[in-house]
């Protein structure tokens, strides 16, 4: 049984709150109960406004969370400010003093850091997995129509499709689709299923196709984004234009 929850607002600002508001209850919830929380979160423009509300939320301990990210390009320099690390340094996690922060760097070994990021997963179960949905149905960088919704990996090298990729310059990631590495590492499937708590914020127009399949699909690798319909415990984040015509704005 789906234990999808679906919350619309009127705007990305609303949602971003919302969303931010019901992570904080959790981590402190979860901090409460357990000495530490291991964490996953996306790289995206579409966190943005709840990522910035949630390094003002109060009452959470952020040096017992230990923070993940889902994933990265291949062959970029280690400096270049395209690198999800790098976004996430500036938009998250250089602003709370954090236990741990593992990033991913796949240098000149993929596979290798493919390997030792898995291992480091493993150490203890997941609680939170912040995330998105592409336009394209992706979760992380599992692309459709290649996505293994039984994947016996956690992490693994990919190759991105092209409206993937295509979606990095529609952001303002990269200034023209050549630009845009043609390979990347991510977290598998069911590697992000495997934490307990799934919270997923998706803005925008561009992504109410994808929200749409999501939600009404068959599940399996034509639309990534349904197998969050396999999961116990996800709240989906939605603003007015990411919101299929069927659900309306809740109350701000």
């Amino acid at each position: 049984m789906s234990g999808l929850r679906t919350r619309v607002f009127p705007d990305r600002a609303a949602m971003g709150a919302a969303a931010a508001a019901d992570v904080a209850a959790e981590l402190r919830a979860r901090l409460a109960r357990q000495p530490e929380v291991r964490m996953v979160f996306a790289a995206a423009p579409s966190q943005q406004e709840m990522l910035d509300r949630l390094v003002a939320a109060e009452g959470i301990d952020w040096r017992r969370v230990t923070a993940f990210h889902m994933d990265e390009y291949l062959g970029l320099a280690p400096e270049a400010p395209e690198r999800f690390a790098r976004w996430l340094d500036v938009a998250l996690f250089g602003r709370v003093p954090f236990g741990a922060v593992h990033r991913l760097d796949p240098g000149g070994d993929p596979e290798g850091e493919a390997a030792r990021y898995s291992a480091l997963l493993a150490e203890a179960p997941l609680d939170v997995v912040c995330l998105g949905i592409g336009q394209n149905g992706h979760l992380a960088f599992n692309d459709p129509p290649v996505a293994d919704l039984e994947d016996p990996l956690a992490v693994k090298v990919v190759d991105l499709d092209e409206s993937c990729r295509r979606q990095q310059v529609d952001d303002g990631c990269f200034p023209s689709l050549d630009r845009v590495p043609r390979r990347a590492i991510t977290l598998t499937i069911p590697r992000l299923l495997d934490a307990a708590r799934l919270f997923c914020v998706v803005p925008g127009s561009a992504k109410r196709v994808a929200v749409r399949a999501a939600l009404t699909e068959p599940v399996g690798p034509a639309h990534p984004a349904t197998a969050l319909r396999t999961h116990p415990d996800v709240t989906l984040y939605l603003d007015a234009d990411s919101a299929p015509e069927r659900l309306t704005p809740a109350e701000a």
